[in-house]
């Protein structure tokens, strides 16, 4: 990767940054009347929301400049980070969170939880962990100086087996025969927030390297505030959109966020581990944790709202989820930074 880029101010501090954000989001979501939230968060095709989409956009546009479709084979020598990302996604992620959320929702958490709801906690916790995240591990790769094309890959490995394995593996931890996926949500945020961003950054980078008088590496640096600036209002309408949430079920959000928190750090330090035991760069080890650790939690929520409904337990589960994506994300960003010299880079 070369020379570790230096932070400026605005990204040295964005942790804090997110941090303001989301309480500043929680505020609007309480003072701003309710029909114009609902109004934004209606704004939505098979329950992708469109302005968080086009956020999406503007956030990751930029980091996909970064990717030479001449340079992709040259992700076939980083095929440990491959297998360690794939193994821990599909073969660890649903599974260890089953067990987190049969652990402290079904008894550590029970006495304070209405027991007609902790079944429908549970499988909002399952469906968040079988579908590992997408469009926002762009952003994150980034962050982290991770190697794009690998990010690239990886992501497009994960959706194509998300295809055939999301619903039978949410059946398996649930005991549910026949399930539902909504396929329509599943494949317009493919397309939404990978392929058409992808095409238009390729298009775009076309454009800049046949001018004469401009650099690609030049163009990147001067747009990546603007990225960052999209990921913090989406911060915003985040938690403006599920700030009521939090006002009426504080103790039940946190309750929920607990498993979470512990299955997000869990997966990602396991990958990150392994990633080092096997003698992987910390720009493959780094993308590959984060990919472990985030969910795709527009498809959770689709597939939560499906089966159990709007106001279902599993529905305010995967929103907990929202809530804690990227605060839980900078942070694992920021981990794997500050440990950069335990990999000797």
């Amino acid at each position: 990767m070369g020379k570790v880029k230096q932070l400026g101010f605005f990204d040295r501090y964005l942790y804090l940054w997110g941090i303001i954000c989301i309480v500043s989001g929680i505020i609007i979501g309480k003072i701003v009347p309710v029909s114009v939230v609902l109004m934004l968060s209606s704004l939505e095709i098979a329950h992708v929301n469109l302005p968080v989409g086009i956020l999406i956009w503007i956030m990751i546009i930029p980091m996909l400049l970064q990717i030479d479709l001449k340079e992709i084979q040259q992700v076939r020598k980083f095929w440990r980070g491959s297998l360690i990302t794939l193994g821990v996604n599909w073969l660890v992620k649903p599974f260890s969170m089953a067990f987190l959320g049969w652990f402290f929702l079904k008894h550590l958490f029970s006495f304070w939880l209405p027991a007609s709801e902790i079944e429908h906690y549970f499988a909002g916790l399952v469906l968040l962990a079988a579908a590992p995240g997408t469009a926002m591990v762009f952003i994150w790769s980034y962050l982290c100086e991770g190697e794009p094309h690998f990010t690239l890959t990886q992501v497009a490995l994960n959706d194509f087996i998300m295809i055939f394995a999301y619903a039978p593996i949410v059946g398996l931890l649930l005991g549910i025969t026949g399930l539902t996926v909504p396929w329509s949500t599943l494949f317009i945020s493919l397309i939404v927030y990978i392929l058409i961003p992808f095409l238009l950054a390729q298009i775009f980078r076309y454009w800049i390297i046949n001018q004469s008088t401009l650099d690609i590496e030049h163009v990147i640096k001067k747009i990546h505030p603007i990225s960052l600036i999209a990921l913090l209002v989406m911060l915003l309408l985040l938690f403006g959109f599920q700030g009521y949430q939090i006002y009426q079920k504080p103790f039940i959000v946190l309750l929920i966020a607990i498993p979470l928190l512990i299955q997000i750090y869990f997966n990602s330090i396991l990958a990150y581990g392994l990633n080092k035991v096997s003698g992987e760069q910390h720009c493959i080890a780094g993308p590959s944790a984060l990919i472990s650790g985030s969910n795709f939690f527009e498809l959770a929520v689709a597939t939560a709202i499906t089966l159990f409904g709007f106001k279902s337990g599993a529905a305010l589960a995967t929103v907990v989820g929202v809530l804690i994506e990227v605060p839980v994300m900078l942070s694992i960003v920021k981990l794997v930074n500050h440990s950069r010299k335990w990999y000797g880079s």
